[in-house]
């Protein structure tokens, strides 16, 4: 890294500027950079800091994705295959520039290229900011999706939104948790292009008008407009690269009202300009409010009716190189996938363009709805599965909720003649829930059941209880409509890139580098898990992994942490059913017991690094005063001086994908720990365990089929089974339990069975304490974990939804 612009200057000025967008070579590469530092200048010419060294390597690379991006829309475009659209509110990308060059296979050169300006590529890296796209597991498994359709070569989009200052930044104070907003867009993304010609417009309010051939029409109302940014994602090892599509709301100059400006009356002139900067400013704006609730409802229509405006053109502008051209090929293909329940709208505005716009009759447009979209289920949780208030829905999108009605009054129809037994239980399958008058509610989940031709879960656990308990009843009506695709992660970001010591000792065992696009031969490590030379190479670079971890902890936080020590941690979105709860109070269990032993005593502790990180929702109470409690008993042990070489409590502010690269890697203990069934999968349990780390957890979610692949003995497992919980809810509810010594401050009103499930809990703890000081068993056990994550990738799970879901092919670029 050189110690001023000056020195970077003088080197900027050694390599001549010469355009080369597909330079694979360390010297073209090097001219390419200089060649955008100065011809596709965003800085004064004599700056060439760090940060303008990013910005020209960002785009030197982006020439390599613009290429193969081309040529993947061109063979897309002549081939005419099925094509998946993925609907998502949120894709968390984290960093892209090791991510791109990783997969595009040209690490060493470009690491080579920018060492002839005085850097280290991954010093460069260091300058970007992580996309501010999404919040937790939702948008990181997106992400992941995506990469895996690229490197399978399937045709694929992702379609989202462009928001401008994401969730929020956090910060830890004295109070707890503060949020800023996310400045990843202050400057400019160097990764996205602008499509000036991709452009749709929006409508919201108005009225539905009949005309005199009987259709109805939206008219009036407000119209905004969505602009298309597209975002590479480059397949690894491959020549394709598909799209992430960000949509931006703007309004045009005629929305502009000069005479109402010229007045003075600044704030009116700009009105529909400021209404449309509203839109993609904030991820999950708060919703208490009426303008909350209207301004949610609004960026999920924005995605919907944006994305299949697009589908639909693009269906159409292949449609012409084909004989029939006929509406009823419309899915055979486009495959279209709802990521949760936010893009259900897109079921509403499909039969509202296909009706309304193309002139088709309902039962033409609802068959094309009924082959087309797939939904994909992610909770059990109820605040989880969205239901909208039917007057909000009526006076924003008075169309939509005509044909919801529609769908609804249908559906109740079809069960009454088909299924009579079932009548009774009409009340609870409805989309429209009316059994309270004064605030009757479009319920999103049962829309997506009664329209889309399958419904998975993300988990075994959790898909049966969707089929057992959740949807039971849908299940008796459509047998076949209800799947599992279990969640998976890519390797290449979560193992080949974000640690490469231990990269490279997998590489070394298994004598192959393809365990990157096939990670079920990790299991070639399980013969070499007793192996001395083995743990000796895996424990060094789990120690280079913790070192790294530990200075990161000292920047951010100030506190310094023992590498020796066992580094426990629990990074994920701060919820009450994650239980975070569950861990800070085994941390002052472990205090307690700390400061009641003498110091011999204390010699013989396993010393434990806890880590907690994770952002809680901004209007979440009890989510934030778990942060806040993190952070005052960190306070409280970290300046103890009995204590703290045995025990240190960290919380890692402002939790994102970059800050998870750094603390999965040198993890050795990960806490999975949330109530049995109310995890539908969890990704993070998957990164942990490809890392080699060990998981403490309940049986939920993924974290059953994570035991089952690595082994019983290599997973610490505590606490109530899915199938116990709600008898234990009541019992507590109503009294019949006795408290254990250990736990005794929770009652009746313990819905997350943190009081119950804390003596096992306890004991699963000791249990690890006790393994850690055998080095061997440990590293053993880490051995087997890695050994054992080959099941847990996304190039798996995607694989399934395309054979299974979607009914589309791999159409490799020749």
């Amino acid at each position: 890294m050189p110690e001023s612009n000056g020195a970077a200057c003088s080197a900027e000025e050694k390599v001549k500027p010469a355009a080369s967008p597909a330079a694979e070579e360390p010297a073209a590469i090097a001219g390419n950079i200089s060649y955008h530092a100065q011809y596709s200048p965003h800085f004064s010419p004599l700056a060439f800091g760090p940060e303008q060294a990013f910005y020209a390597t960002a785009e030197s690379v982006r020439d390599h994705l613009v290429q193969r991006w081309n040529e993947t829309y061109v063979h897309f475009h002549k081939t005419d295959p099925k094509q998946t659209y993925y609907l998502s509110m949120e894709y968390l990308q984290g960093r892209a520039l090791t991510n791109a060059v990783g997969n595009l296979g040209i690490t060493g050169a470009y690491a080579e290229a920018v060492k002839k300006f005085g850097y280290e590529l991954e010093a460069l890296a260091g300058q970007e900011k992580d996309a501010a796209l999404g919040n937790g597991g939702l948008g990181r498994l997106a992400s992941c999706f995506l990469d895996s359709m690229a490197t399978l070569n399937l045709p694929a989009w992702g379609y989202g939104l462009r928001y401008r200052y994401g969730l929020f930044k956090q910060s830890i104070t004295k109070e707890g948790q503060e949020e800023f907003a996310e400045d990843w867009l202050e400057k400019f993304s160097p990764w996205e292009i602008v499509r000036h010609d991709i452009v749709y417009p929006i409508r919201f309010f108005g009225h539905v008008e009949i005309l005199p051939n009987g259709s109805r029409k939206w008219a009036g109302g407000e119209v905004l407009n969505a602009l298309a940014y597209d975002v590479p994602i480059p397949g690894y090892k491959t020549k394709n690269a598909i799209s992430l599509r960000l949509w931006e709301a703007k309004a045009s100059a005629e929305d502009f009202n000069l005479f109402q400006f010229n007045d003075g009356q600044y704030e009116s002139a700009a009105q529909l300009h400021a209404r449309a900067q509203q839109i993609c400013a904030v991820l999950y704006p708060g919703d208490a409010t009426e303008e909350g609730k209207l301004l949610r409802l609004k960026q999920q229509y924005f995605l919907c009716s944006a994305s299949l405006q697009d589908i639909i053109f693009r269906f159409k502008e292949r449609k012409s190189d084909r004989v029939s051209g006929k509406w009823s090929e419309f899915p055979s293909k486009v495959a279209v996938q709802l990521n949760d329940t936010h893009p259900t709208l897109a079921i509403p505005e499909l039969m509202r363009l296909l009706m309304d716009e193309e002139g088709l009759g309902w039962d033409e447009a609802w068959d094309i709805i009924n082959r087309t979209i797939a939904y994909t289920n992610h909770t059990v949780l109820p605040e989880a599965l969205e239901k909208w208030s039917q007057a909000v829905m009526r006076k924003l999108l008075p169309r939509h909720m005509e044909i919801i009605e529609e769908i609804d009054k249908r559906f109740k129809e079809m069960v009454i003649s088909t299924r009579k037994e079932m009548e009774g239980k009409l009340d609870s399958l409805r989309i429209l829930d009316d059994s309270n008058p004064q605030k009757p509610v479009v319920r999103m989940a049962n829309l997506c059941v009664v329209s889309a031709h399958t419904v998975n879960g993300v988990a075994e656990l959790h898909s049966n209880i969707l089929k057992e308990e959740l949807f039971a009843d849908y299940v008796s009506i459509w047998p076949n409509k209800f799947q599992n695709k279990t969640n998976g992660i890519t390797p290449r970001r979560w193992l080949r890139f974000c640690n490469p010591e231990l990269s490279e000792i997998v590489t070394k065992w298994l004598k192959t580098d393809q365990w990157t696009s096939n990670l079920d031969l990790l299991t070639g490590l399980r013969k070499f898990a007793d192996d001395e030379k083995l743990h000796a190479e895996w424990a060094s670079a789990k120690l280079a992994s913790k070192k790294r971890l530990a200075k990161h902890v000292l920047d951010v936080t100030g506190v310094t942490i023992d590498p020796n020590s066992l580094f426990d941690i629990q990074i994920k979105r701060i919820h009450e059913y994650k239980r975070q709860l569950l861990n800070i109070l085994g941390a002052v269990y472990r205090y307690k017991k700390l400061k009641e032993m003498s110091a011999e005593e204390r010699q013989k502790v396993t010393p434990r690094t806890i880590m907690v990180g994770g952002k809680a929702f901004a209007t979440y109470t009890n989510a934030k005063r778990i942060v806040k409690l993190v952070n005052d008993v960190g306070a409280v042990v970290n300046n103890d001086p009995d204590v703290n070489k045995y025990l240190k409590v960290v919380f890692i502010p402002n939790y994102n994908v970059s800050v998870a690269e750094v603390l999965i890697p040198g993890s050795e203990l990960s806490q999975h720990i949330s109530t049995a069934g109310m995890e539908a999968s969890g990704t993070s349990n998957m990164k942990f365990s490809l890392n080699g780390c060990v998981i403490i957890g309940t049986l939920d979610g993924a974290n059953v089929e994570i035991r089952e692949e690595v082994g019983e003995e290599n997973f610490f497992l505590f606490g109530a089974k899915a199938d116990q919980v709600a008898g234990l809810r009541k019992d507590r509810e109503n009294g019949l339990f006795k408290p254990d010594p250990r736990d005794s401050g929770f009652g009746r009103g313990d819905y997350f069975l943190v009081g119950y499930d804390f003596p096992s809990y306890i004991d699963a703890q000791t249990r690890v304490d006790e393994a850690y000081k055998d080095k061997k068993r440990w590293i053993k056990m880490s051995i087997l974990n890695t050994a054992g994550s080959g099941k847990f990738s996304s190039d798996r799970t995607i694989a399934q939804y395309a054979k299974e879901i979607w009914g589309i092919t791999a159409s490799p670029v020749p």
